[in-house]
């Protein structure tokens, strides 16, 4: 045998092995790889514009989920990360950033939108790329079965059930007939609607539905004309800034004392920067208040994990929604004992959590986190501290048959 024939046999064979063993590593490395990648969870939130104070409390208490997550071991070793992006409270914005979240930085999950403006924009892009999103914004368009996917769940409280919450209690105490002032846009539109529903069965009267654009700072051209339909209640159907200039000038102008001011959504952030006078006596709903804390441990408990990390403040009520939107899809990656898309879901689907205010799960046919609504009245007297700004005066407790049902919303099959 020629040593060009063994040279040249020795060569193949070489390269056949070294072929095979370059096939067999990358599965190994993978392996290796996947194992110290991060599992990253995407956060579009309005960083800036009127609801940048909501916003970056949502990103704090996010943080905090996955600090906790890590500090456990994470999953397989795997430690998570927050990758937060300024969504500008713009639908187009909004969607563009999901979109790179998941195609340039290769995100497992997307949890976030603080508006109903931009909600429906992620989740649309989230859906199509079958990539799970846990929104953390009020809205009733996003578990109708036109926008819905098993990708899709919702975290937050939806208007339907938070108006609902506060029409049942404000409607008997204070007076049936109604003047809504109301940002022009879908949370508008949609707690109207809520209000609406329940009113019926009370024989509540709309004197008018007076809408003003998002961003709006002076309402003095609408005061006149509420004022001169002398109703019994003034719904203040819009958030943060908005609500905040709303309701001092609503106040400046006289009007509370002839009308009671209630809002769907009373922010803490919102009566914190307006002050007490301003608020005082407005009562409204919210998915969650530090002060719960007296009566409820689980609340207890996350109010001091908070203060611990950031020097003694106190988690508002969005804020809540961040952590516990980010820590349930990190809880589901446990518990599937995986980090793909539809395993993680069905888990979801099954969980039962009481992160920080009591027992939520979500619905199966639409997503939707069953849980309790917390009625609120602003004080002025009486205060603890800076934070002790609210008094619960009711807590409507998680019930699925205050939800819209399933069929209306387009689910024809639970499941």
């Amino acid at each position: 045998m020629s040593s060009q024939f063994f040279n040249k046999h020795i060569g193949r064979r070489s390269i056949v092995l070294g072929g095979a063993a370059a096939a067999v590593a990358p599965a190994w490395m993978g392996v290796a790889r996947a194992q110290n990648t991060p599992i990253k969870i995407g956060f579009p939130v309005p960083l800036t514009g009127a609801f940048s104070a909501e916003a970056q409390d949502q990103v704090k208490a996010a943080e905090l989920a996955v600090k906790e997550f890590n500090e456990k071991g994470g999953f397989n070793g795997r430690k998570a990360e927050l990758l937060v992006r300024d969504d500008k409270l713009n639908p187009g914005e909004a969607a563009t950033r999901t979109l790179e979240l998941i195609e340039k930085d290769k995100v497992d999950f997307v949890v976030g939108s603080l508006s109903a403006a931009t909600q429906l924009s992620i989740n649309a892009v989230c859906r199509d790329r079958k990539i799970i999103f846990n929104s953390i914004s009020q809205s009733d368009a996003i578990n109708e079965a036109k926008d819905w996917s098993m990708y899709t769940f919702h975290e937050a409280l939806n208007p339907h059930l938070t108006a609902g919450a506060v029409a049942r209690y404000a409607f008997p105490k204070f007076g049936k007939k109604l003047v809504y002032l109301t940002a022009d846009y879908a949370y508008g539109h949609e707690m109207v609607r809520g209000f609406q529903r329940a009113g019926q069965a009370m024989g509540t009267q709309m004197l008018a539905d007076i809408r003003f654009p998002l961003g709006t700072s002076d309402f003095s051209a609408f005061l006149p004309r509420i004022q001169s339909l002398k109703p019994d209640i003034l719904v203040m159907c819009n958030f943060g800034r908005d609500q905040l200039n709303a309701i001092k000038q609503a106040t400046d102008f006289g009007l509370k004392a002839t009308t009671k001011i209630i809002s769907p959504v009373l922010l803490f952030t919102a009566r914190v920067a307006g002050g007490a006078d301003v608020f005082d006596g407005v009562v409204g709903g919210t998915s969650y208040y530090w002060g719960m804390e007296d009566k409820v441990p689980a609340a207890k408990a996350f109010n001091d994990k908070f203060r611990k990390a950031y020097g003694g403040a106190v988690p508002s009520d969005y804020g809540a929604l961040g952590y516990a939107g980010v820590r349930s899809v990190l809880q589901a990656v446990v518990d599937a004992k995986s980090t793909e898309s539809m395993k993680v879901s069905i888990a979801l689907r099954q969980l039962r959590y009481n992160w920080y205010k009591g027992d939520q799960f979500y619905r199966k046919c639409d997503h939707q986190s069953v849980q309790s609504v917390i009625i609120v009245e602003s004080k002025s007297k009486g205060m603890k501290d800076k934070n002790d700004v609210f008094n619960v005066v009711h807590i409507e407790n998680a019930d699925e048959k205050n939800l819209r049902t399933c069929d209306e919303l387009g689910h024809k099959v639970s499941t």
